[in-house]
Order: C-alpha cells, then structure tokens, then sequence
C-alpha cells in the first residue's frame, strides 16, 4: 500500500497517480490478525475520520479499537504487524493522497484541499506535505493545471480510475432500465442523477445537489462533476460513487473463479447504490412483480413522497444529458416522509397493505438507527447483522435482504438464492428444490456469489438482467 511505500522512503509517483488506483478490498477470511488490521484500515478510510464529530462516528484510536472490540494497544500491534506501519502514518498517508488528488484534479482553493482533506490548518498541511513529499502543494497543483485545465463555473471535477476491463453497456443498461424520472438519467456513457447526503461535519445537516458521472471512452477512468452544494461532502460522495459503479472490482481475480460457469462476464459489475435508503424501497417494490411494474411503483413514490432540489443561486452548466433543467430534479423520499405516510395514500399508489407495512417498518428502523444501509464491504459481522435485521421487519424476506446486501451494503458474496431468474439462467427454474440445489451450485462461486448472481442474470436472452421475470421474495 501507498503508506508502505512512504515509510520504506519512496514518495508517491507524480505521473502514474496511484491514489487515483482503485481500491484493494479482497483480504484472507482465515487470518484473524489480517481481518483486524483490514477492517482498521476500512475504518480509517473513511474521508471524514478526522474532522467527523465524536458524537457521531470515530475520532480517535481508541474509538477505532473500540469498534473493533480489542484494545487501542493490540490495534497498533496488530496493525503494525500486518501493514509495517502504525496506524497514525496510515491515516497520514491517505490524507496527504486524497490532498494530492484534489490539488492535481481540481482548481479548489489550497485552505479548501486542506480542510477536506482532513488538515486542521492549511501551515499543517503545507509542513506535512513538504515533508512527505518534498514538494510544495503549489509546485504540485502547476503541474495539476496543466492536466486538469480549468474548473467549469459552478461545478467541481475530479477523475475516478478503475482496473479494466469493464461492461459499460451492461452497467448501463442495468441502470437504465431503473432510472426514475426527476431522480436520474442514464445514458450510454453517461448519468446523471440528484444526491441527498449526511454532512460528515454536522449531526444535524444534510447536503443535497446533483453529480454527473462521465465515462471516458478510451481510458479506464470516470470524470465526476457535481454541484458545489456538494463539496463540503467531496470525500464521502467518491466513496458513494465509487461504490455505485463498483469502481474497486478486480476483474481478473473474481474471473479466475467465476470463468467455469461465466466465461464471457468479465467486465460485469454489480451495480451498487447511490443511496441505500432509496435502493431498500425500490427493493420492496419490486417483490414479485416485474422489474418495469417496480420501477413504476417507485416513480409514483417520487411524484407523491419526492421534494424538489433546491440550490439558491446556483448554475448548472453542464447538465446537458436530454436537456436536464436543474429546477426539475427530485431528491427521492426521505425515510421520515415514508414512515408517516397514511395507509390510504400509499394505497392510492397501488401499494399493497404487506409492503406498506414493509416500507413504514423499514423507514423507521432507519430513522431510529437499528438499520444501516451503507457499504460495508470489509465487516462480514455488520453485513450479517444487518441482513438479520432487514429478515425481521415484516413483508422483508430472504430475496429482499440478499439483494440490498447485494447492492446497497457492498457484499460481494451475497446471494438471493431463491431468485426465479436465477433458477432460469441455471436451468432450475420450476424444479423441486431449486433454491437449494442453486445454494450447492454457488459454493463454486464463493467469495464472489454477487458477481456470479449478476453474470446469471446477464446471461439470459434478454436486453438487461431478467426485465421480465418476476422476482420472488421468500416472506410472500
């Protein structure tokens, strides 16, 4: 890892950008030491670890070996014997690469790279910098401009790689077919779509606006522009966006597993979520109906429940994609919204009294924080926890939990095995037993079930995964 590279003396690479490389989120389920310092690293990771509040997240290392239930000492020694380093240098290093990335990629002021990038002052950041790097941020941010060009008015931009080879067609075609209109629009290269976020520096605020997400049609790499509104969120939304597009994936790793059944899936991503909440509902939605029959559900939701985006005195200039106007766009329904919806205004939408009870149990558990649906890719005990959580709210089964786990939670082993499409593309579709005889087949698969899940999907004769099928929740 980088921070490695930094205490063996080595200084990040001006030309090859390796805090642009995609994440390395595939570790040994075996080794007990290695998952501790894995997990310690996914926690401190995380974009607004120094400047969150304590009140609402993880501050100090203590806190971190709280959460990982061993004691701040073992998490050093822990750490410094899976990583060569401790702790304190590894958050360093990810500070210092996100400021690189920000000052090479972006026309943002140098107080502003700092604060986002977790600096307390900006004479802090420019000591740490010069001595990490021997190089000042503004020796740097020349060669930046050259790159980068100018920002456009109104928007921000930075550029997001990722390890070939990858599907855009299918990813796209998969987004597409569930695009609800105000809340996003996907095109062959292109989405873009409203975003509704925590502040990562205020309990009680939250930040809304729109990103576009470009991708390049010649290099392995996404330009991402977004409204200023939200800026102060810059770290978290790339995690949110690179985890929608799956951007961390190792394709040939998963293919070597995943080649016997699949040979042509390669490329194949499992789209992710750009808000759990949202992918949840929309899940509910489609239990036992059609994935258009879904997506039309959750439109009515968005055309009753949705609130306009509203962004005082801000441009839009480069909302282009089928003539977006900014004061169309919709922010999807928050959970408070859904939990006090009357039982006659969600039956007016066609919503059967089980997924009511489903959607109001499901936003209030959110609400009350029972429930969290975010990436968590390296807790297999949050995942677990959080599956359970979803199988005892009522009209939420198997189906439903296995597919936000999919898609919302980041768990790459995840499996809806009673999935009728799935049956279909193993040719088990009305056999006895084929939910179990699917769960056999899919030991092959481990740990990489979603992928193999979204290959069986694809695999079927239609435009994108299953459009016709009707998927089948195991509470119904």
């Amino acid at each position: 890892m980088a921070a490695q590279a930094e205490a063996a003396g080595f200084r990040p690479c001006m030309r090859c950008r390796p805090e642009l490389a995609p994440a390395d989120r595939h570790w040994s389920t075996e080794d007990a030491g290695a998952i501790l310092a894995c997990q310690a690293a996914a926690l401190l990771d995380r974009p607004y670890w120094s400047a969150r509040p304590r009140a609402s997240g993880i501050e100090s290392m203590a806190d971190v070996a709280q959460k990982l239930g061993i004691s701040d000492r073992h998490l050093r020694r822990v750490f410094e014997r899976h990583w060569g380093i401790t702790p304190l240098q590894y958050r360093q290093t990810q500070r210092l690469l996100r400021a690189k990335h920000l000052l090479v990629d972006s026309q943002l002021p140098m107080a502003q790279v700092a604060t986002l990038s977790g600096f307390s002052s900006l004479r802090r950041f420019n000591d740490s910098f010069q001595a990490h790097y021997q190089l000042s941020p503004s020796r740097l941010r020349e060669h930046g401009v050259r790159q980068a060009g100018p920002a456009m008015d109104g928007t921000v931009r930075v550029r997001l790689d990722y390890r070939p080879p990858l599907d855009l067609k299918a990813l796209m075609g998969f987004l597409r077919q569930r695009a609800l209109k105000g809340i996003e629009t996907v095109g062959e290269h292109c989405l873009t779509r409203t975003i509704d976020m925590q502040h990562p520096r205020a309990l009680n605020k939250r930040l809304n606006g729109w990103i576009q997400c470009r991708f390049d049609p010649v290099r392995p790499q996404i330009c991402l522009i977004f409204s200023e509104s939200l800026l102060p969120g810059l770290h978290p939304l790339i995690k949110r966006v690179r985890e929608a597009f799956d951007l961390d994936a190792d394709p040939h790793l998963i293919h070597q597993v995943l080649n016997v059944d699949f040979p042509d899936g390669e490329g194949l991503r499992v789209p992710g979520a750009f808000d759990g909440f949202e992918l949840a509902v929309r899940a509910v939605l489609g239990q036992q109906v059609t994935v258009a029959a879904g997506r039309t559900f959750a439109q009515r939701m968005v055309d009753r429940f949705g609130t306009q985006l509203r962004l005082i005195g801000e441009r839009s200039p480069c909302l282009t994609v089928e003539n977006i106007a900014l004061d169309a766009l919709k922010l999807f329904p928050k959970p408070q919204a859904i939990a006090q919806a009357s039982s006659d205004a969600l039956g007016a939408l066609g919503i059967v009294k089980q997924r009511q009870a489903a959607l109001i149990s499901l936003a209030k558990a959110v609400i009350a924080g029972d429930l969290r649906l975010e990436p968590m890719p390296h807790d297999e005990a949050a995942i677990a926890h959080t599956i359970q959580v979803l199988c005892k709210l009522p009209g939420i089964g198997e189906w439903t939990a296995q597919y936000v786990a999919m898609r919302a939670l980041g768990h790459r082993d995840a499996l809806p095995a009673g999935d009728v499409a799935l049956h279909r593309a193993l040719g088990l579709q009305g056999m006895p037993k084929a939910k179990q005889q699917t769960m056999a087949h899919a030991k092959a698969w481990m740990p990489w079930r979603s992928y193999a899940v979204i290959r069986a999907w694809h695999s079927l004769a239609l435009p994108t995964s299953a459009s016709s099928i009707v998927q089948k929740d195991c509470s119904t």
